[in-house]
């Protein structure tokens, strides 16, 4: 195996193609690695480097940063196998109380046996800049996980997204990554979607991609309003935004007639006081953004019911797509477009039509080389007579926050998922159900810690029972106390159960948040 030294020179001072012929050979070993991941042998290990390597203009929280780092904690549950090491890289320490608890999950394992084979490495480093980022500013370190790795040959990388700086922590370490080529990383922008999606007759709404200014997005609307002459909100997207952080709504209800002299000066108005889904940018800000980065606009659907389902894939090393598992999302925020958890499996009234549309999609990725997790997100509309029709809006070329909950569940019950009648099921041939929320938020949950957290969930019953294959597991635990925010899956026998086991979790959360937040009487 060639490894980034062989060249004679330090990383930093290798081009971009330099970098990528190295990748490349390195990518080449994955298939091998991967087939020795089945085999049981002692020197197997996976590096994980959770890193939210995303561009774009949102500020975000060191806090929220590491949390959103241990939300992929739910890979500790690879621990089952008994042989596999584990290196996790994070920004700030894990609480080992945190570890203790996904280690407690594990079916079938001793705990501090698999304890054993986990390596913690923390960066020390709050700040909110991404995990990689802040690796390969530290070369030493990177040498020293480097060392950590048992043999190179049974070891790859898992990342969360895949960017030039995910390549170069791989580089570094002489390993394969489990994760999409950088440089498709145009197939997952906004942009990128549109021209996939309409390159391959997948239904998506009316709109125009590859916009770089307010006079970009006027023509545009311009442009769509003549194909959709009922067009009354359409909403502008960031190439780069995640989870909906980058869009904005543009009201056109009551516009001038289409091709009139002041039609294209009332569509500027209205974009310039578009509605950002991010109440924290600034329309200068997000203009500058959409400048550097591009972005599409597209017509808003509407109808008398509309869910947002998503359909989530896996391109393996031999080339082979799978089908993972369908979801629909819970969308909130300002205008209903901001990602806050899911229901899975999606509603059986298109579950089936849009894994088909997604496969088709799938297919045609793995073509083109893409590697690891991706997902398709959907706009689903019931129209008066109750049909349904279904647009693609959004490829993911990454994990994302229906990842974890449907991994947590088949890691926890070895299930798998039938596409073909939209259930999950266990071995037994028991279906499963989950409702997952990254944004279970309240000022009151300042006022528990970590250590409150575990006691209300065993005290309470809410604890994830093996036996019964059902219970509520939590993730971003650790911005519990300082933001008033946590995630958690409840995994039931039904829709119903895991719904029933959802609200009941967040009802127990606040009522023993308000207790801990009461005040006794002083005693004078």
């Amino acid at each position: 195996m060639t490894q980034p030294h062989s060249v004679g020179r330090p990383l930093s001072q290798l081009d971009d193609d330099e970098r990528y012929r190295l990748f490349d050979h390195l990518q080449l070993t994955m298939p091998a690695v991967w087939e020795s991941m089945r085999l049981g042998l002692e020197d197997e290990s996976v590096v994980v480097v959770p890193s939210i390597s995303i561009e774009g203009p949102v500020p975000k929280s060191g806090t929220i940063m590491q949390a959103m780092e241990e939300r992929a904690l739910f890979l500790l549950l690879l621990l089952r196998q008994p042989r596999l090491r584990m290196i996790y890289v994070t920004s700030q320490p894990v609480s080992e109380a945190i570890v203790q608890y996904y280690l407690g999950l594990l079916p079938g394992v001793i705990p501090s046996q698999a304890r054993a084979r986990l390596t913690l490495v923390p960066v020390g480093d709050a700040s909110p800049a991404s995990l990689s980022s802040k690796l390969l500013a530290r070369p030493k370190l990177l040498r020293e996980i480097r060392s950590l790795i048992p043999n190179p040959a049974r070891s790859h990388l898992i990342p969360y997204n895949t960017t030039a700086r995910e390549r170069d922590v791989a580089l570094h370490l002489g390993i394969p990554m489990y994760g999409a080529d950088p440089r498709l990383a145009d197939l997952g922008s906004k942009s990128g979607c549109r021209r996939t999606f309409e390159e391959l007759g997948v239904r998506c709404p009316v709109g125009v991609e590859d916009l770089h200014s307010v006079d970009d997005i006027v023509a545009a609307v311009q442009n769509m309003r003549v194909r959709r002459p009922t067009l009354s909100q359409a909403i502008v997207k960031l190439n780069e935004g995640v989870s909906g952080s980058g869009n904005a709504v543009v009201d056109l209800h009551g516009l001038p007639d289409i091709g009139s002299a002041e039609e294209a000066d009332a569509i500027a108005d209205r974009v310039l006081g578009m509605s950002l889904e991010d109440e924290t940018l600034t329309l200068a800000r997000y203009l500058d953004a959409f400048a550097a980065n591009g972005g599409i606009v597209e017509e808003r659907i509407s109808g008398a019911r509309l869910t947002s389902p998503s359909v989530q894939m896996r391109a393996l090393p031999d080339g082979t797509v799978e089908l993972l598992s369908t979801h629909d999302q819970l969308l909130g925020g300002k205008s209903g477009q901001s990602y806050l958890g899911c229901v899975f499996p999606a509603d059986p009234a298109y579950a089936a039509r849009i894994a088909e549309s997604a496969m088709v999609i799938g297919r045609h990725l793995v073509t083109l080389g893409v590697l690891g997790r991706f997902a398709v997100d959907f706009v689903a509309v019931q129209d008066d007579n109750g049909q349904w029709t279904d647009y693609a809006i959004e490829l993911n070329l990454r994990k994302g926050g229906t990842t974890h909950p449907f991994l947590t569940l088949q890691f926890l019950t070895d299930g798998s998922y039938d596409g073909r009648r939209g259930v999950f099921l266990t071995p037994s041939g028991s279906p499963k159900f989950l409702v997952a929320t990254d944004h279970l938020e309240d000022d009151r949950l300042r006022g528990l810690t970590v250590e409150d957290l575990f006691d209300i969930v065993v005290n309470n019953g809410l604890h994830f029972d093996q036996a019964r294959r059902s219970g509520v597991v939590f993730h971003m635990i650790s911005c519990l106390t300082e933001c008033g925010r946590i995630g958690m899956t409840a995994v039931g026998d039904s829709p119903e159960d895991a719904r029933e086991l959802y609200d009941r979790a967040s009802a127990v959360l606040l009522r023993e948040s308000e207790a801990a937040l009461r005040e006794e009487a002083v005693v004078g």
